[in-house]
Order: C-alpha cells, then sequence, then structure tokens
C-alpha cells in the first residue's frame, strides 16, 4: 500500500503530541512539528522523489535521523520510534488528541482540571456541564467535542488540500478501468470547501461492474462499505471515506451537477425545472419520460434558462439569482496572480534566504514578493528588531540588483499588541515598502476589545493590510470575536487591504468574509505566507477559497503588476 506524504506527516505530529504530552523537550517536539511541515509542503510524493534519486537530507529540517524514520514509514507504512512513544502515554490521552479541537496543552488540562483521560470520561463531562467551568473552553469547543465524541467517524473532517492527494491517485487509477469514459470528483471537495468529511468520485462507464470491481481492489482501500451493481463505498487507511456513483455517459453532467451539490443549490434549480415542467436528477433532464438534457453540466442549466454556474458559487447565496441577470462574477484564476505580499526567511521562522524565496517565486511565475518576516514581539519566530531588519533590508537591495530573481519589495509582519499598538517603532516602520499587522496572541479577548484593538491597529498610518484576519486555525481555535463588519469598514475608509491567507490549516479570509470586502470595496492580497520555497504553490488554495468568496481579479490586490501596485502600497505608509 502506497504511503502518503500526509501519511508521514502525521504520524511526525502524532510524534510531537505525544511528547508534548510528556513535557519533553521542546526542541526535539519542534524538530518532528518543522518535519510535518515540510513533509506536507513538498509538492511531489517523497516516494517518487526518492525513486528519482533525492536524498531526504536535502530537505528543510530533515537530518539523518529524520529521514531515517521516513525511509523507515514509506517502506512499511509504520514508525517503531511512534509505537514506543504509544507504550508510554495512556491509550486513553491519545484518544483524545484525535478529537477536533484538542491539541496536547488541552489534553493536559482536562486531565489535570478534570481527571479526563478518556473518551468515557470527556463524554461524561460534557453532558454534566463541566467543560464550561474550564478556562479557555467555549461553547463552540464544547459542540464541536460533544459530535465528535458521539460519533468518532463522521465527526472527523479532513482539509481539502490533505485529501487532494488521495483524491487525485484514486481518481486516476480508476480512470484505468474498463469502459470509464468520464470520471469527476465531485461533492463538496469540488466546490472548493475548506475541510471536507468524504470524497464523492463520479464515474461514467459502460461497465459498471468492473469498476466497481476495480475501487474496492484499491489497494488503500481499508475496508469495504458497501458495493452494488452502480454504486460502493470504501473506507481508506487514512480513515478518508470515499463514495463511488457510476452512471451512464447521457447521465454524467447532470449527475454532476447533482452530486457536487450544494443541497440547497440542488433544490433551488429543480423548483425552477418544476416551473417550467421539468424533472431534474441525477439521471438528466426529463419532460415527462423524454430526456432533454443531462450529458452536460452546461446542458442541465441551459434547460432552465442559465448559463453554467462555477462549482464553488454553488451554494444557494445568490448564484442563481446572478446567473439570471446575466451578472455572475469572472472568478479570479491563479495565472492572474502577480505577486505575493506575505513571504519569511530564514531570518525568522522560515527555511531559505531572501534570493532563494526570490528566484522560488520567479519559478511560480510572480513577478514581485514582499518578504515580511516576523517582529522581534514574537520571540518564538527569532522575530527581527530595528538592527536585524535594517541587515535584511540591505540582503533585499543585493537581491534586487543581482536581478536573479523576482523582484523583492521591503515588509514585515509586525504584531498587534492587545492594545493595538505596533511591535516595532514608527521610524522603523516607515524605512518600508508595506507593513502586514496580525494577531498572535491574546486570541481570547472579548468582541468589544479585539475589534477595537483592530481598529486602532489600522489607523496606524505605516499599517498596509490585515494578515490571516480572524486567525483562525481550521479544527485547532476558533476565529477572533470580532465585528468584521466594523473591521472591512475602517479598511476601506483608511484605504488599506485584507488579506486572505493560503495556508491551508488558515484559509483566512472565509468565503464570506471575502464577499462583505467586495462588496466594501477592499481589495484582498491572496498570499501564500510562504515559510519554504514550495510554499507559494499553496497560492492556488487561497484562490480557490476566493473564487468561493465571488472574487474578480479586480477585487484581488496582487493581481496588479508591480508598477500599479507601487503607488497603492506607498498611499497606506503615509
Amino acid at each position: 500500500m502506497p504511503v502518503h506524504n500526509n501519511d508521514v506527516a502525521a504520524i511526525f505530529d502524532e510524534m510531537a503530541d505525544l511528547l508534548e504530552l510528556q513535557q519533553a523537550n521542546p526542541f526535539r517536539i519542534r524538530a518532528y512539528r518543522r518535519a510535518a511541515q515540510t513533509v506536507r509542503a513538498q509538492p511531489r510524493q517523497l516516494r517518487d522523489q526518492i525513486a528519482a534519486g533525492r536524498d531526504l537530507e536535502e530537505l528543510p529540517g530533515i537530518g539523518e535521523d529524520l529521514a531515517g524514520k521516513i525511509s523507515e514509514i514509506l517502506g512499511t507504512g509504520k514508525c517503531q520510534a511512534l509505537r514506543k512513544l504509544q507504550r508510554q502515554v495512556p491509550a486513553g490521552l491519545e484518544d483524545l488528541l484525535h478529537l477536533p479541537g484538542l491539541g496536547p496543552a488541552r489534553v493536559r488540562q482536562l486531565r489535570r482540571e478534570l481527571r479526563i483521560t478518556s473518551l468515557a470520561k470527556l463524554r461524561s463531562a460534557i453532558d454534566k456541564g463541566k467543560l464550561r467551568e474550564l478556562r479557555g473552553f467555549g461553547p463552540k469547543i464544547e459542540a464541536r467535542l460533544a459530535a465528535a465524541v458521539a460519533n468518532p467517524v463522521t465527526g472527523k473532517r479532513m482539509l481539502r488540500s490533505t485529501a487532494r492527494a488521495y483524491a487525485e491517485e484514486l481518481a486516476g487509477y480508476l480512470g484505468k478501468a474498463p469502459g470509464v469514459s468520464e470520471l469527476a470528483v465531485a461533492g463538496s471537495y469540488r466546490r472548493g470547501r475548506d475541510t471536507i468529511g468524504d470524497i464523492d468520485l463520479l464515474v461514467a462507464s459502460s461497465k459498471p461492474a468492473a469498476v466497481v470491481k476495480a475501487f474496492t481492489a484499491y489497494d488503500e482501500v481499508r475496508e469495504v462499505l458497501a458495493a452494488g451493481g452502480t454504486k460502493a463505498s470504501v473506507r481508506l487507511a487514512s480513515g478518508l471515506q470515499v463514495d463511488l456513483r457510476i452512471v451512464p455517459r447521457a447521465s454524467f453532467g447532470a449527475a454532476l451537477h447533482y452530486f457536487t451539490g450544494s443541497k440547497a443549490h440542488n433544490i433551488h434549480l429543480r423548483r425552477m425545472g418544476q416551473r417550467k415542467g421539468l424533472k431534474i436528477n441525477e439521471y438528466g433532464v426529463f419532460r415527462g419520460d423524454e430526456r432533454v438534457a443531462g450529458k452536460t453540466e452546461e446542458s442541465v442549466f441551459r434547460s432552465v434558462g442559465l448559463p453554467w454556474i462555477p462549482a464553488e458559487l454553488r451554494e444557494d447565496r445568490g448564484e442563481i439569482e446572478a446567473a439570471r441577470a446575466g451578472r455572475l462574477p469572472r472568478l479570479i484564476e491563479r495565472d492572474e496572480i502577480r505577486g505575493d505580499l506575505h513571504v519569511h526567511t530564514a531570518a525568522t521562522d522560515g527555511s531559505a534566504s531572501v534570493s532563494e524565496m526570490s528566484r522560488a517565486a520567479h519559478q511560480a511565475g510572480l513577478e514581485y514578493v514582499a518578504i515580511t518576516d516576523h517582529s522581534r514581539y514574537l520571540g518564538a519566530y527569532r522575530g527581527l528588531d530595528a538592527a536585524r531588519l535594517a541587515k535584511q533590508l540591505d540582503e533585499i537591495d543585493a537581491c534586487n540588483q543581482s536581478g536573479a530573481g523576482t523582484k523583492v519589495l521591503k515588509g514585515i509582519e509586525v504584531d498587534i499588541l492587545e492594545d493595538g499598538s505596533l511591535a516595532l517603532p514608527d521610524k522603523t516602520l516607515a524605512a518600508l515598502d508595506l507593513v502586514v499587522g496580525a494577531i498572535h496572541s491574546h486570541f481570547g479577548l472579548s468582541r468589544r476589545r479585539q475589534t477595537t484593538r483592530l481598529l486602532r491597529a489600522i489607523e496606524h498610518p505605516h499599517f498596509t493590510l490585515l494578515a490571516h484576519p480572524s486567525a483562525r486555525l481550521i479544527g485547532e481555535r476558533d476565529p477572533l470575536a470580532l465585528d468584521l463588519e466594523r473591521v472591512v469598514k475602517a479598511c476601506a475608509d483608511r484605504g488599506c487591504f485584507l488579506e486572505l491567507n493560503a495556508q491551508p490549516q488558515r484559509l483566512d479570509l472565509d468565503d464570506a468574509a471575502c464577499l462583505l470586502a467586495r462588496d466594501q470595496g477592499v481589495l484582498v492580497s491572496i498570499a501564500s505566507d510562504a515559510h519554504r520555497p514550495e510554499d507559494f504553490g499553496l497560492l492556488e488554495f487561497g484562490v480557490t477559497q476566493a473564487r468561493r468568496g465571488w472574487l474578480e481579479a479586480a477585487n484581488v490586490l496582487n493581481s496588479l503588476p508591480l508598477k500599479r501596485i507601487r503607488p497603492l502600497l506607498r498611499r497606506t505608509m503615509t
């Protein structure tokens, strides 16, 4: 059974979690965390890189010991060092770590304050309302944990970025099955949702039995949940459920629309069809017994008088009305992204130099990047003070003079302090091309205080854009409590910008916030938040999120060429 990069990273993450539960050496914990990030960020599967002759020790943060563990995992699917750690930690505590929103620190807190050491004890504490007594456990976390404990399988969701490797490899394999003429990944994956509960595979084939046989025989299948003549469900070794549906070629477009969803969008379209005397389902569009459409999605939409609607918009949030009125947006495409305004280097928590990141940006097709390392306030990241920042600015000048890569702009990711002030002096910030403000602490402030904090930061004379505005980490940290409408309006009034952070665990702004920014006329910067050269590939996830938020190129700051973006950035710095 092939081992994916995510499988390797998951083992390293689990080892880091178990070490953190034991309160082991923080440097050792950090090494496993960084290794997991490096592995997940690889654009190619590690097994393919090894086959092509790459030395794993060339990867950032991967030394001889970790390279050996990666080889062991790729070869056997297991890691003896992980098994050793698992024997040292009570099984019940490890079960808790697998729940959404429970990291090592919270598991230790549950054990220390409520003596919770198992799923059963956690369920009992939730039923008695005891979690509400704990600092840092609000109603949202309690509800999420209650759902996960009640149904551990369906309670799990996977980042879309993680699911992609499993979906694409399975689709590639199944596409070679006998009689397959069309194949697509449908469902929330196709709509670009940030997390998914399962994968929906749709196939058009003249030999459905052969396709089902090939599907259930896939070497990553751990369990066959159901198998019939035209459909089947399996669970992969990763825990991901995959549902297969097979239809005739004449029904493929109707089935693709139906299984892409969303449910609300489909219901709306079916009601439109009913008013025209049509029946719309996964088999086609029918007038009485006659099939009048269904071979393509376009034909389904055309049957009710609509143009084709991009999958990312199909949430019944006005897309059908916009299509009817001829007002569908021309959604942003990846090749329209001209630059990246949030990039890190080895000066703080990145893995490469300014020139290395500049060359990687050039290879990614970008015209410009902004180096925005962390400010000094974040001691854990060896943040830059005024002196180290000045040294980096000289490095940027030298890189630009060499002409070896993409044009580099001078920036900083400066911490927004609890009172809304910025963590570096005005004189230091004034020397930059842009200032990216971000919250990395005091996440639990009240809605009023958090909003006031951001409004004050936005009013700073050297504030350019707000990074990952809600500070959410999907599945780990809830969004900040804040009045987003006031924050967006303040950006509009001040003439500064909002970031859509493309890191898969952030995807922040979310789609609703993108719509709000668009409607207020605030340009959105789609940023990779790159910490290593390969991270520029993450921009596509940000673009997908922007498309869900109805953004066109005209709504995206970094779709502008350098000569047009410079004056806009300069305007925010005075």
